[in-house]
C-alpha cells in the first residue's frame, strides 16, 4: 500500500515548458561589400497567389491602387499629346498603366516598366513587367547598376540586360539600403492564413449542424455485412432518404457536441477582420464595410485614409518626374476636408460664448419666491 505522506510532495520545473515569443533579429537586402549586389523576388509568384485567391487582400490592394490614381492627372499641353500616343501594351492609357504598377507593388513591393524611347528619346511608351523575372543589380556602393530580365520558360537562357534610365522602377516601402520595397502582402500574410483557418473550422462547423455525424452500432461483426450497410447508409444520408432496419440490428447514435460546448469562432473571425484593415490601412468603410458606428467616425477614418493616398500620389509624381520626366498632377478623388471643417464650425457655433449664455436670472427659488 502506498504512503499517503504529504512530505513526501514535488514540484514540477515548467520554466522551458514554453517559450516566450520572440521575433528574429533581420538584415537588409543592401550591398554586402562585393563588387555587385543582386535581387530578384522569389515570393512573387506566392504573394500574387494570395492577391488572386483571397478577396479581402485583392479588395485592400485595389483600393489603394484606385485611389492613388484618383481622377486622373493634369499636365501641360505638350505633355498631355506626349501621354496619349502611350498604350501600353497596345490598349492602355497612362492611368491605367499606373494603377497597374501600384498595384503590382503592393503586391510584390516592386513593379518595372520598360522605358520605351523613340531615336530621339522622347518617351513613347511604358510596357509593364513580370517582378518576377526581373534581377536588380546593385554595385558596392549600393548605387542601382542594371536590371536583368530572366526567361519565364528557360532559366538557363541569358538574361535581357537593361540600364538604370531604360526601367521605370516603384518601390513600395523601401528600408535603410535596400535595393528594393517591401510588400503589403507580406505583412497580411498571418493573419489572413489564420482568418481563413478559423473560417474552414466555421464551415465545418456548420455543415456538422445540417448534415451530423452518426455512429453505428451493428449487430455483426462480418466484414461484408459492415461493408454493405455502411454503402447503403452513406447513398441513402447522401439523397437526404430514410432508411428502416430490423429492431435493434442497428443502434444509430447521433455523434454531436452539446451547444457552447466548443469556443464560438466567429468574434475571432471579425476580430481577425478588423486587424487585417488595421494592417492594410484601408477603412472597411472604403470597400464598402459599414462597421463604422457613426457618421462622424466613418469621416475620420475616410480622413485618415485620405492622408495615406495623398502620400502615395506624391511618391507617384515625384518618381514620374525624376525617372521619366514627366510632370503631372495627379487629382484626389474626393475630399472630406471640407465637410470636417464645416462639422467643427457647426459644433462651435453652438456652444455657449459668454456667461449670460448659460446663467440664470431673474428666476425665483422656493416656496415664497416671487417671479418677475
Amino acid at each position: 500500500m502506498g504512503q499517503f505522506d504529504i512530505t513526501n510532495a514535488s514540484t514540477s520545473d515548467l520554466t522551458n515548458a514554453q517559450d516566450d515569443y520572440s521575433v528574429s533579429p533581420m538584415e537588409t537586402d543592401g550591398p554586402t561589400g562585393a563588387h555587385e549586389t543582386e535581387y530578384i523576388n522569389e515570393n512573387w509568384s506566392q504573394y500574387l497567389g494570395y492577391y488572386k485567391t483571397i478577396p479581402e487582400i485583392r479588395a485592400v490592394i485595389d483600393a489603394k491602387a484606385r485611389w492613388s490614381v484618383g481622377k486622373g492627372f493634369k499636365a501641360r499641353d505638350a505633355l498631355m499629346f506626349i501621354i496619349s500616343g502611350m498604350t501600353g501594351l497596345g490598349k492602355e492609357g497612362l492611368n491605367t498603366i499606373l494603377e497597374n504598377m501600384i498595384r503590382t507593388y503592393h503586391i510584390g513591393g516592386d513593379a518595372f516598366a520598360e522605358i520605351i524611347r523613340d531615336e530621339e528619346g522622347t518617351l513613347t511608351n511604358l510596357k509593364v513587367l513580370d517582378p518576377g523575372t526581373i534581377k536588380i543589380i546593385a554595385n558596392k556602393e549600393g548605387k542601382i547598376i542594371r536590371y536583368e530580365q530572366v526567361s519565364k520558360t528557360n532559366p538557363k537562357a541569358d538574361p535581357e540586360k537593361f540600364k538604370p534610365e531604360e526601367i521605370f522602377h516603384l518601390m513600395r516601402n523601401r528600408v535603410a539600403d535596400e535595393i528594393h520595397g517591401i510588400s503589403l502582402v507580406e505583412a497580411l500574410e498571418k493573419i489572413i492564413l489564420s482568418r481563413n483557418e478559423a473560417m474552414d473550422d466555421m464551415k465545418i462547423l456548420m455543415h456538422r449542424h445540417v448534415k451530423p455525424i452518426f455512429i453505428f452500432h451493428l449487430d455483426t461483426d462480418v466484414p461484408s455485412e459492415i461493408a454493405s450497410f455502411k454503402a447503403e447508409q452513406d447513398a441513402a444520408f447522401a439523397e437526404g432518404e430514410n432508411i428502416y432496419v430490423p429492431k435493434d440490428a442497428v443502434v444509430p447514435e447521433v455523434l454531436a457536441v452539446a451547444a457552447n460546448a466548443t469556443l464560438n469562432p466567429l468574434p475571432w473571425i471579425q476580430q481577425l477582420d478588423m486587424y487585417f484593415y488595421q494592417v492594410a490601412n484601408v477603412p472597411k468603410v472604403i470597400v464598402g464595410g459599414s462597421n463604422e458606428m457613426t457618421e462622424a467616425t466613418a469621416k475620420i477614418v475616410y480622413y485618415a485614409f485620405e492622408q495615406t493616398v495623398s502620400e502615395e500620389q506624391m511618391y507617384l509624381m515625384e518618381q514620374c518626374n525624376m525617372q521619366l520626366g514627366m510632370d503631372i498632377q495627379l487629382e484626389f478623388p474626393a475630399t472630406l476636408q471640407n465637410d470636417l471643417i464645416s462639422d467643427k464650425n457647426k459644433s462651435e457655433s453652438m456652444q455657449a460664448t459668454t456667461p449670460e449664455d448659460t446663467s440664470i436670472t431673474n428666476v425665483g427659488v422656493g416656496p415664497n419666491s416671487s417671479r418677475p
